[in-house]
């Protein structure tokens, strides 16, 4: 699986090489700014890109840029953003285009191997891995919408793990309840969120972030 990484911090680039390419990940091309990871996304089309939102010259939101920009020229380039910090701006930027293959996780996570490995390979799948901490973030600050207001606290609570990009199965688990159970909650969230019917398979994190964009 082909990578491109951005990230301006030596250190920082050099583990995360390491860590890609001990777990079976070709990093094709690592850079340390926004104009040489656009041309670099754009030119090499890889598999995934995992990138940081900010990169020289600005280093305020190069990164992101680049990888927004990247996605214009190569429709559902998936990318992994890396922050410092939840910033919803940011984030909600990344999902607006709703063609997922997106992720959107704090740096803190990458110290625990398996959760970025996992991140890395569901967005290059075309799946969407978002932080729990950015999704408590976006729910909070769309809590006083209407459609949002209809939810029961449960379905907001699968509503959240369903935006990381956890399966049915994978929610039960975290829940201790049925895959049964599940789908209903998933079921009413749709409807409750006027979301229509999709053979997409992504459709259910897809439908809920692009929602929590709008």
């Amino acid at each position: 699986m082909r990578v491109v990484l951005g990230e301006d911090l030596a250190l920082l680039r050099d583990g995360l090489i390491r860590l890609l390419t001990a777990n079976g990940f070709d990093v094709i091309e690592a850079v340390d700014n926004g104009p040489s990871l656009l041309r670099a996304l754009v030119e090499h089309r890889p598999d995934v890109a995992v990138v940081d939102v900010r990169l020289p010259p600005t280093f305020t939101d190069e990164g992101l840029r680049a990888a927004i920009e990247a996605r214009v020229a190569v429709p559902g380039l998936p990318v992994l953003v890396l922050s410092q910090y939840v910033e919803q701006l940011y984030a909600r930027e990344l999902l607006s285009d709703g063609r997922g293959a997106v992720g959107y996780l704090l740096k803190d996570r990458v110290a625990n191997v398996a959760q970025f490995v996992d991140a890395v390979r569901r967005v290059a799948d075309g799946g969407t891995a978002m932080d729990p901490e950015v999704v408590s973030q976006l729910l909070a600050r769309n809590a006083g919408n209407e459609p949002m207001h209809r939810l029961t606290p449960r379905e907001r609570e699968v509503l959240g793990l369903m935006a990381e990009g956890r399966s049915n199965a994978a929610i039960a688990t975290k829940l201790f309840v049925t895959d049964k159970a599940i789908a209903k909650h998933t079921n009413n969230i749709f409807a409750k969120l006027d979301l229509p019917p999709s053979s997409d398979d992504n459709r259910r994190v897809l439908a809920v972030l692009a929602y929590l964009n709008a």
